[in-house]
């Protein structure tokens, strides 16, 4: 049995060892086999499979493989968790967007664990607070737009975390989908404005440019030790940094967002305005 006695310290979760922990717990259960018994059947203790599934552990390639194979992951899930894993972790990483499955672990095993989100697009709905017609007309991928709806029912079972979500008047002006879709969209914000651990604020075209307001992106903090994550999405992949000094200049991001988004009030009023216009031009 190998016992945690030789192990690796515990040490704090990266992003990298997350996610890398995400898919292979996700690998284990999709096999049906509970911890213990895998743990069991590798000589493992269930200490060294948790640590490693939550990503406060490393191991060998040799130990994944052995475990992966024991799990009867398929093909194209072996070759998806060993390259994670044979990935040097730097503080930054990518994932193109037709690995979508890597995508969607790589987001949501951290927004399970996080304390806070914070979400700011400059010309579009941030994705956390879109409908799911509002995904589809973006994006004109039902299975993305299903699969972040369900992303959005999970945040709102768990406990934490507080969700804050920058919109930019663009994103009200920009008429996705249509008058009905956009109506629906900005009556989904203005609920959202009442739901707890979350706040929505505008940015108004009046607070006028500044080289903070020209990309996307998402910060995530936890519970100590762990470090705050951010990612960006390009046309193509997903870049996830959490790298100190990336970290930083999302964080000083952000500051410059609070400072020159509306309060909540006159948030909901911006948005009361936008739906009652889109109202109209759908009727």
């Amino acid at each position: 049995m190998d016992t945690e006695e030789n192990a690796p310290p515990v040490r704090p979760g990266s992003a990298h060892s997350r996610e890398l922990g995400g898919e292979i717990r996700k690998t284990r259960q999709n096999s049906g086999r509970s911890a213990p018994k895998v743990a069991e059947a590798l000589g493992w203790s269930v200490g060294k499979l948790s640590k490693l599934e939550k990503g406060t552990r490393g191991t060998s390639t040799v130990d994944i493989a052995a475990l992966l194979g024991h799990c009867g992951a398929a093909k194209a899930a072996r070759e998806r968790v060993l390259g994670i894993a044979a990935e040097p972790d730097t503080g930054s990483f990518l994932r193109l967007h037709h690995q979508r499955s890597d995508r969607l672990v790589a987001v949501s095993v951290h927004e399970e664990i996080a304390e806070t989100i914070t979400v700011y697009d400059p010309v579009t709905v941030p994705d956390l607070a879109r409908t799911e017609d509002y995904t589809l007309a973006l994006t004109g991928d039902p299975d993305f737009a299903t699969a972040l709806a369900e992303r959005q029912r999970l945040l709102q079972r768990h406990p934490n975390p507080h969700v804050t979500a920058y919109v930019h008047e663009m994103a009200l002006r920009m008429a996705v989908g249509g008058p009905a879709v956009m109506r629906d969209q900005l009556l989904h914000l203005l609920l959202m404005c009442e739901w707890p651990r979350t706040t929505v604020r505008v940015v108004p075209l009046a607070a006028g440019f500044h080289t903070h307001l020209r990309y996307p992106c998402t910060l995530l903090t936890f519970e100590s030790p762990d470090k705050p994550m951010a990612y960006a999405e390009t046309d193509v992949a997903v870049a996830f940094h959490d790298a100190p000094e990336a970290v930083a200049a999302y964080q000083q991001k952000m500051c410059h967002l609070d400072a020159a988004a509306l309060d909540t009030e006159q948030t909901r009023r911006k948005l009361s305005r936008w739906t009652d216009l889109y109202d109209r031009k759908a009727a």
